[in-house]
């Protein structure tokens, strides 16, 4: 019962989904006029096909009758052809929409999310999931549609020329049903692990081969051959139970239609022979009961793709209905200080990441977050960013809590260069100018990379700023990584600059050319930096000290060296005094 009850709710939710997407309402009106046209041709065919069996027993063969029965299969041949092709635009169509609504929403979904799954799950529920719903409407819907207006016209049809063998076929109805329905339910369990069980793999995939240096560094190629070997054969099982449905229903669907047949020949023969019916009339009846043979089989093939489809939107009804980034706000983004108040985050229940901080940073000013690894410095920058909103406490610029404020004009004040300073795949041009509604011009996108000291190993290059810097930036080195972010965040001119640790793992010379570069991009704004090489920062204007998620020091370099004995060990350690 809860089972069933779950179902239903599916089902329930599958057609609300439907509802909500963009159906072009006059092709699908005739896509569906064209495919009852050929279905009613096709419901003529028996008629005329008795009208002709008749005449050929007073042996005359009635040309009229034979070159009306070839126009219609003319039409029928037509009207199936331009259905067919409408059937896969309204297909096409409403799935383009709803990867439309997916695609928009994925990327407004909360930093959590992507936390909690991966990458390639989410990609397979905008491409597989969507395409079990195009299959259904474009291969199954309207046939399903039209093969049961099919059946009741060939039945009602079968009543005026014989009822007898029509209550014989009835016979089939419930016997079907009774087949059918309880498979279905299985089958829904089944696609919706299916789906489920090849969005896990798609997740593997991504992460195994966006790692793919990784892999092969540490020659992990067994370890993830044997991982994906074992999704391989997961698939492969739920593949087979699918066909396993498969073989139970359209034997035995073909049997009892078959056996019906069998039962209406000798029955019909009988009659024929003692003159109670027509030669006609009885190829009339067969062709009747192919007539409803073959769209009872595509119902079955329909039942299968609808359950399938249920299950896949299951998971893309979950997606559409969280909660989306929050995109506008009451407030413009005022000038002012920034202001931590004793903020509290964690990223698990019960796990606190940060413990009451508290601090401000001036406009103009340059403040430095150092400490040990797992402090809680990078986490400050995302809370700062509103990836994550803070357990307790509020975060504020002026007198404005920066929730009040639309995220991306929120966003948009914030320059962000990190230590890894991920690229996309694209040419240097599309990364500098990466985010901006506006294009720049190549002379605004040539300053900003002069100033960032990249202009000099763009020019080297034989395509320069068409370069392509392949996937996550591989073909560039971190340095020239590094320079081109820096040029991104200059033509983007944030307010506040987040730098994050955006000198570490540079040779000394890439380094010279970053730092000159870095000076030139904190001129003038709210500058925040984490750092484990004090040096870089040791002319900030103050320097926060962060451990185990605690403030334990805040100060200029000189004062903390004298009051703030880690700090002190750092520094020593690093060589500074």
């Amino acid at each position: 019962m809860e089972n069933e009850k779950k179902t239903n709710g599916s089902t329930k939710s599958f057609f609300v989904l439907l509802k909500k997407l963009k159906w072009p309402i006059g092709v699908t009106v005739f896509a569906l006029i064209l495919s009852l046209a050929e279905t009613a041709a096709g419901l003529i065919v028996p008629l005329i096909t008795k009208d002709l069996v008749d005449t050929l027993e007073n042996a005359l063969f009635n040309w009229k009758t034979a070159a009306l029965l070839f126009v219609i299969f003319i039409v029928q041949a037509i009207t199936g052809g331009v259905s067919h092709y409408l059937l896969t635009y309204i297909g096409e169509t409403i799935v383009a929409d709803l990867r439309g609504k997916l695609w928009n929403k994925v990327l407004r979904l909360p930093v959590p999310y992507y936390d909690a799954n991966e990458t390639g799950e989410t990609m397979s529920r905008i491409t597989q999931d969507t395409t079990t719903l195009k299959d259904l409407v474009t291969n199954h819907l309207v046939t399903f549609v039209s093969g049961l207006i099919s059946i009741i016209g060939s039945i009602v049809i079968l009543f005026f020329i014989d009822w007898k063998m029509t209550l014989i076929m009835l016979v089939s109805v419930p016997v079907s049903a009774a087949i059918i329905i309880p498979l279905g339910r299985i089958m829904h369990k089944v696609a919706k692990a299916t789906q489920a069980e090849m969005a896990k793999f798609s997740g593997h995939l991504g992460r195994v081969l966006g790692d793919i240096r990784l892999v092969k560094a540490y020659g992990a190629e067994p370890v993830e051959e044997e991982q994906g070997k074992k999704a391989i054969r997961s698939l492969f099982s739920f593949g087979l139970k699918e066909a396993k449905i498969q073989a139970v229903i359209s034997p035995v669907m073909t049997l009892i239609m078959m056996s019906i047949l069998v039962v209406i020949l000798g029955y019909g023969g009988s009659q024929v022979s003692r003159g109670a019916l027509s030669a006609g009339a009885l190829v009339a009846i067969i062709f009747y009961m192919f007539q409803i043979i073959v769209p009872f089989a595509q119902m079955a093939s329909f039942f299968t793709s609808f359950q399938k489809a249920v299950g896949a939107t299951e998971r893309i009804q979950y997606i559409l209905g969280m909660d989306s980034e929050p995109s506008k706000g009451q407030e413009t983004v005022p000038e002012g200080k920034i202001q931590f108040k004793e903020i509290c985050f964690s990223y698990e229940s019960g796990k606190e990441v940060l413990r009451g901080i508290t601090f401000e940073a001036r406009p103009g000013t340059v403040t430095a977050f150092v400490g040990p690894s797992g402090g809680g410095k990078t986490t400050v920058f995302s809370l700062l960013e509103r990836f994550y909103h803070p357990t307790s406490g509020e975060i504020s610029i002026g007198s404005t809590p920066i929730d009040a404020i639309g995220l991306s004009d929120w966003r948009a004040k914030i320059g962000y260069v990190s230590q890894e300073s991920p690229l996309l795949s694209g040419t240097i041009l599309d990364n500098i100018a990466y985010g901006l509604e506006v294009r720049p011009s190549l002379d605004e996108v040539r300053r900003a990379a002069e100033a960032a000291n990249a202009l000099s190993f763009i020019e080297e290059m034989s395509d320069q700023f068409e370069t392509l810097v392949g996937e996550r930036g591989m073909k560039l080195s971190g340095g020239q990584r590094q320079r081109i972010a820096i040029a991104r965040a200059l033509l983007y001119d944030p307010k506040i600059l987040l730098l994050d640790e955006a000198t570490s793992n540079l040779d000394s010379g890439s380094e010279t050319h970053v730092q000159e570069a870095l000076v030139r991009l904190m001129e003038g704004r709210t500058t925040l930096i984490i750092a484990h090489r004090l040096a870089t920062v040791i002319h900030a204007d103050q320097i926060i000290m962060l451990e185990s998620g605690r403030i334990t020091g805040i100060g200029k370099h000189g004062e903390l060296f004298e009051i703030h004995e880690l700090y002190r060990e750092f520094a020593q350690g690093q060589g500074l005094s």
